[in-house]
């Protein structure tokens, strides 16, 4: 068994903000890189930093058509190019042409997607491969880097929970999720926050490049169980809001007996179920139209092998 993996350097990195309009971190960090792009810029390597969706964008609501960060299928990314396709499939492709195809050699290397949720996450790093040495070490990196505030990884691998997001067509996606914060606001804690972890994860690709070894590592991840849907009376509206002990309590344990939802008449709704969970997204606005209160998410420990560019 080997203990070390080697790579080819890391050539080619974008910035995406504004994947959903009213996340507005992303879309103001973007914007001033556009301009003052220094702080983003590294030896040896390229940084675009890239407004996914302008329209959006420009209306401040999180997508015009539909999920721009949920359409990177290759359904919807061979489909017909067409002004009859919802504009965010439209720009899928535009963005794919720009950055991918998803899946080819040509694709960009890492693409950084910046989110806020108006969940009380903290700062948490989404990774979609539970196998990905690179990844891991990265995100081992940008944890150590931040302590001690506290940086969660949100694991999404999961058998029939398919996410087609927009960072999917790089070789190495790395999703941004910062909160809590409203839609439509810029809090000065959350943007420093999200600026710091874009610091720390160039830093780390740029001394990877540079010929640095990182060790093998461990990392503690919260992977997706199942969404739960908030409930629902006979119209399907919802009959029951999150109770006060579960609100903003993200990445805590949550134990089977322990309420989860209030109805109007005062009723508690337990969790239900046989064991502990760590709920996440708690109460997320974006999420009311998907029907997810919150996601439920297991801990487990990643393990990455030790990882050095192949130039050195």
């Amino acid at each position: 068994m080997t203990y070390h993996v080697v790579k080819d350097p890391i050539k080619k990195v974008a910035i995406f903000g504004g994947t959903h309009g009213n996340e507005l971190t992303g879309v103001f960090l973007v914007k001033h890189w556009l301009d003052h792009g220094a702080e983003i810029q590294r030896t040896g390597l390229e940084v675009k930093p890239f407004i996914t969706n302008p329209r959006a964008v420009k209306k401040c609501t999180r997508y015009i058509d539909c999920d721009l960060n949920r359409v990177f299928d290759p359904g919807n990314l061979g489909k017909n190019m067409s002004e009859d396709l919802p504009y965010e499939v439209r720009r899928a492709q535009e963005i794919n042409h720009l950055f991918g195809p998803k899946d080819s050699e040509d694709s960009y290397d890492v693409i950084f997607d910046l989110h806020n949720t108006t969940s009380n996450m903290g700062c948490t790093l989404i990774l979609e491969d539970s196998r990905n040495d690179f990844l891991i070490q990265m995100f081992h990196y940008i944890k150590t880097s931040l302590a001690p505030l506290p940086c969660y990884i949100y694991l999404i691998e999961h058998p029939s929970l398919k996410y087609a997001t927009t960072r999917s067509i790089a070789k190495y996606p790395v999703g941004i999720e910062v909160g809590p914060q409203p839609q439509g606001v810029l809090r000065a804690d959350i943007l420093d926050q999200m600026r710091k972890m874009i610091k720390y994860a160039l830093d780390f690709i740029h001394n990877f490049n540079e010929g640095k070894e990182f060790p093998p590592c461990a990392v503690e991840v919260y992977k997706i169980m199942e969404k739960v849907d908030y409930p629902r009376n006979e119209n399907g509206e919802i009959a029951a809001i999150i109770h006060p002990n579960l609100q903003d309590q993200d990445w805590k344990p949550l134990r089977p007996e322990d309420p989860v939802f209030l109805t109007l008449d005062g009723k508690t709704i337990p969790l239900g179920g046989d064991c502990i969970v760590y709920p996440t997204f708690v109460n997320e606005a974006a999420y009311y139209e998907k029907k997810e209160a919150f996601a439920k998410t297991t801990i487990l420990t990643l393990k990455a092998k030790s990882v050095r560019s192949s130039l050195h």
